[in-house]
């Protein structure tokens, strides 16, 4: 689970937010996480927590969206798992059991 982290649980499926275009930015921009961290003024915990695939706040997101100049869409996807099951039959995906 690379990059993707459960953010609900229902009765359709599970739904998924992945933050790899935050770190592909990160990179593309020649920033470290040590960077956007202090530049943003978000917890050390908390970078933690994106750096273990573990559930922000909004807030926090719009601190770093505000930081780099950019969208929610710029540095997260939102991942259907019900779609990737479809479209991928028998790939082992994220699961709240």
């Amino acid at each position: 689970m690379n990059g993707i982290i459960i953010i609900k649980y229902t009765q359709e499926g599970v739904m998924a937010v992945s933050y790899n275009r935050l770190w592909k930015l990160l990179i593309d921009r020649k920033m470290s996480k040590a960077d956007l961290r202090k530049a943003s003024g978000v917890a050390p915990n908390t970078m933690t927590k994106l750096r273990r695939d573990e559930e922000v706040t909004l807030t926090v997101l719009g601190k770093i969206c505000s930081t780099l100049n950019v969208d929610y869409g710029d540095i997260m996807e939102y991942i259907d798992e019900r779609d990737d099951e479809e479209h991928n039959p028998g790939r082992k995906g994220a699961s709240c059991d």
